[in-house]
């Protein structure tokens, strides 16, 4: 993985809002390497909000985020140029990031025989699984998964968990948002909406 310090992702009394809207508040934890945390919550109540927050796209309303370590994220995006046929698009980031083969990532996400269709012709899981191959190919110690299953069938749910959990006994860190149960041991829960605004909670 990119770096020789141990990594480590953080969250301080944090806070985020939509619009005018406060989402959630005093928001804290600490991972260390090898820890995963599944983030759970209705639509709505903040999940891609603390993801983006995380990775640095989006700036808190209060509190602080705190890495160690390289951070690749997995949400909706790819990151791979839509216009380009799969193959080209991963080598173009292989290139960029300085990684090695693809070959063995692309053989097990079952992206062989779609290495010559253009992205924006990929399905949603299609496209989900590709975006998980440029991340495995980045070789970054942290990554942020916004549900990350959605789209899948349940061989490639197994697939993409089984990855996840390589991560993580590998010393990496994980934090996925999902509506799916993810069966990753040592797994941690954080329920948003703990941390939403009394006037938010549900009764």
């Amino acid at each position: 993985m990119q770096g020789s310090a141990a990594p480590s992702l953080s969250a301080r009394d944090l806070a985020c809002r939509r619009g005018d809207r406060v989402l959630f508040r005093g928001l804290s934890f600490e991972l260390g390497p090898g820890a995963a945390m599944h983030v759970t919550g209705a639509n709505g109540t903040g999940k891609t909000t603390l993801i983006r927050a995380l990775a640095g796209l989006k700036t808190p309303f209060i509190g602080q985020v705190l890495s160690s370590g390289a951070i690749g994220l997995l949400d909706e995006r790819t990151g791979l140029d839509p216009d380009q046929p799969l193959g080209r698009a991963l080598q173009f980031w292989q290139s960029v990031d300085g990684c090695g083969d693809p070959a063995e990532t692309v053989t097990l996400l079952v992206l062989g025989p779609l290495l010559d269709v253009p992205v924006r012709y990929l399905s949603t899981g299609q496209r989900k699984r590709a975006g998980l191959a440029a991340l495995l190919g980045r070789n970054v110690p942290i990554w942020l998964l916004d549900e990350p299953l959605s789209g899948l069938d349940a061989r490639a749910m197994e697939q993409v968990t089984a990855l996840i959990s390589e991560h993580v006994t590998g010393g990496g860190i994980a934090l996925i948002a999902s509506h799916q149960p993810l069966a990753i041991e040592g797994l941690t829960t954080l329920a948003i909406e703990d941390y939403a605004p009394a006037a938010e909670r549900l009764p």
